[in-house]
C-alpha cells in the first residue's frame, strides 16, 4: 500500500475538556450560491464524549473555497430538540434552492429518528422539522449518507437496532427510508437486509450507504466486524433489495464512505485493515483500529477501484466518519482524527481540502 501526503489541514476542531467540551464528530458540507461552504457538526457538551451524551450542531462557514473556515455557530441545541443529543448530519439541496440539514434526534438511550429542517437564507434560519422516520424505533444513520436519486427521491439508509430498557442490540438490520415529495412525507421501504445465521457477528449490518449505479439502481453497503463491509443492490430504487453479500472493502468495525466526484468517478475512503488475530491495537483509549485511512477510486462504476493510497496512518490514532465534498478545484474531507489527547478517536474533527490536480496526479 502506497502513502501520499494529500492536501492540507483547513481545518482542526479539537474538544477542550476545559470549556466542557469533549468531542467534535460526524458533520457535513453544503455549498451556497453565493459560493460559500457551510460545515456543520456536533459538538458535544460536558464531560462525557459517548454517544448518548449531550450535543449541540454547530455551523462553520467558509468563503474561500473550503482554505479556511470562520468561527462557530451554535444552530441547535439538543434542549430546544427536547433530546440527549443531536447529531450525524448530512445536507441535500432541496428542489427549491433550500439548504436541507438531515439529523439524527436521541430522544432517550433506546429511542432515536432523523429530521429534517430547511433554511431558506443560507443557513441562517431553519423551519420547523419533519420527521423522515414515521416507526418508532432506534435507528443510527451516518452523517453524509442521505442522497437524492436521479429520479429525485431522496434515500436514507438506516441501521435499525433492537432495544429494550436500558439495552440496545449491537445486532442491526439495514433498512431505509424514502421521499418523493421532496422530504415532505415518508415511508419505510419495503425491503431490508441482514445478516442471518452468521453466530461469531455481533455487528449484524450496521451504519449502512447507498450510491446510485444507474438509474434506480443502487448499491448499498455496511459495516461489520467479520472482516469486510457487506453489500447489497436495489433495482427499483430502493423498495427491495439483494441478499448481502461480502464486497470487496475489507475493514474493521467502520464506516466504509463512497460519494461520485466532478468526474463521475467514484471515490471510495475507508480503513482497510480489519481486526485480525493478533493485530495490536491501542486499548487504553479507542480507536477501534481505525488507522491508516484510504482513497481508491472507480473509473468503471464500481466494477473496480485503484490501489487504496493510505494518506492518514498515524498507529495510535483512529480516523473515520469521513463527509466528502467536492468544490470547483479541490475534495473537501472531514473526518474523525483523533489521539489520546483526545479522549479517543471520535473527539476530534479535521477538514482537509486536496485539489483536484493533486488528486489526478497522485491518485487517478
Amino acid at each position: 500500500m502506497r502513502s501520499v501526503e494529500l492536501g492540507k489541514l483547513s481545518a482542526d476542531i479539537r474538544p477542550d475538556l476545559s470549556k466542557n467540551n469533549p468531542r467534535n464528530s460526524e458533520g457535513a458540507f453544503f455549498t451556497l450560491k453565493n459560493g460559500d461552504i457551510l460545515f456543520a457538526y456536533s459538538k458535544f457538551k460536558g464531560k462525557s464524549n459517548a454517544d448518548f451524551a449531550s450535543a449541540d450542531i454547530c455551523l462553520l462557514r467558509s468563503k474561500d473555497n473550503g482554505r479556511s473556515f470562520g468561527e462557530e455557530k451554535t444552530i441547535m441545541t439538543c434542549e430546544s430538540e427536547k433530546a440527549v443529543n443531536i447529531m450525524s448530519l448530512s445536507f441535500l439541496e432541496m428542489k427549491n434552492g433550500d439548504v436541507g440539514l438531515f439529523y439524527l434526534v436521541r430522544q432517550t438511550y433506546t429511542h432515536m429518528r432523523m429530521y429534517l429542517r430547511r433554511s431558506a437564507d443560507g443557513g441562517e434560519n431553519w423551519s420547523e422539522r419533519i420527521l423522515c422516520m414515521p416507526e418508532d424505533g432506534y435507528y443510527v444513520v451516518n452523517n453524509d449518507r442521505v442522497r437524492r436519486l436521479l429520479s429525485g427521491r431522496i434515500v436514507i439508509p438506516a441501521a435499525r437496532h433492537a432495544v429494550a430498557e436500558g439495552y440496545i442490540d449491537t445486532r442491526s438490520e439495514s433498512l431505509f427510508f424514502y421521499s418523493d415529495d421532496d422530504g415532505e412525507n415518508w415511508k419505510m421501504a419495503a425491503g431490508k437486509c441482514n445478516l442471518p445465521g452468521i453466530p461469531c457477528c455481533d455487528s449484524g449490518l450496521q451504519e449502512p450507504g447507498i450510491l446510485e449505479l444507474a438509474p434506480n439502481i443502487l448499491w448499498g453497503w455496511a459495516r461489520t466486524d467479520i472482516g469486510r463491509q457487506y453489500e447489497m443492490f436495489s433495482h427499483d430504487g430502493g423498495d427491495t433489495w439483494t441478499a448481502s453479500q461480502p464486497s470487496r472493502f475489507t475493514s474493521p468495525l467502520s464506516p466504509l464512505c463512497m460519494k461520485r466526484g466532478w468526474d463521475e468517478n467514484i471515490y471510495a475512503i475507508w480503513n482497510p485493515v480489519p481486526v485480525y488475530n493478533g493485530r495490536e491495537i491501542d486499548k487504553e483509549f479507542f480507536t477501534g483500529g481505525r488507522t491508516p485511512l484510504v482513497i481508491a477510486v472507480s473509473k468503471d462504476n464500481g466494477q473496480t477501484f485503484t490501489e487504496p493510497v493510505a494518506f492518514e496512518e498515524e498507529p495510535d490514532r483512529g480516523y473515520c466518519y469521513c463527509a466528502l465534498h467536492f468544490t470547483e478545484t479541490s475534495l473537501l474531507l472531514a473526518y474523525c482524527a483523533g489521539g489520546k489527547e483526545d479522549g479517543n478517536c471520535l473527539g476530534r474533527t479535521v477538514i482537509r481540502r486536496i485539489e483536484k490536480k493533486q488528486l489526478e496526479e497522485k491518485i487517478l
